[in-house]
């Protein structure tokens, strides 16, 4: 089935869709050149298809095209910028050791 990251700026979010259906989400605040992510979330159904990690990466891609320094609130964010640290210079320099990067 076709999978595609959108995102929703009405809802202040990404969304990544399943073969047309809704599959997970990852909410965030922005403020000027900031991107906050707060939530993410995969429905059950969904789970192990690795649609989280696309979310992720097509969430961070876009900040990068964006220009906006990343704040990781989101502990999934978080662990996943963890484990491909090629995205660790997203957050500010100033901000990594508060997130643990």
């Amino acid at each position: 089935m076709e999978q595609t990251v959108t995102d929703n700026t009405e809802k202040s979010r990404f969304e990544i869709h399943d073969g047309g259906e809704l599959a997970g989400f990852a909410e965030y605040h922005r403020s000027g050149d900031e991107i906050a992510f707060i939530h993410t979330e995969i429905d059950p159904r969904f789970e192990g298809r690795g649609l989280a990690g696309r979310l992720a990466r097509a969430a961070l891609d876009t900040a990068r095209d964006q220009h906006l320094a990343v704040l990781p609130y989101c502990p999934f964010i978080r662990g996943w910028i963890t484990k491909h640290p090629e995205y660790a210079d997203l957050v500010p320099a100033t901000h990594r050791a508060r997130f643990g990067l």
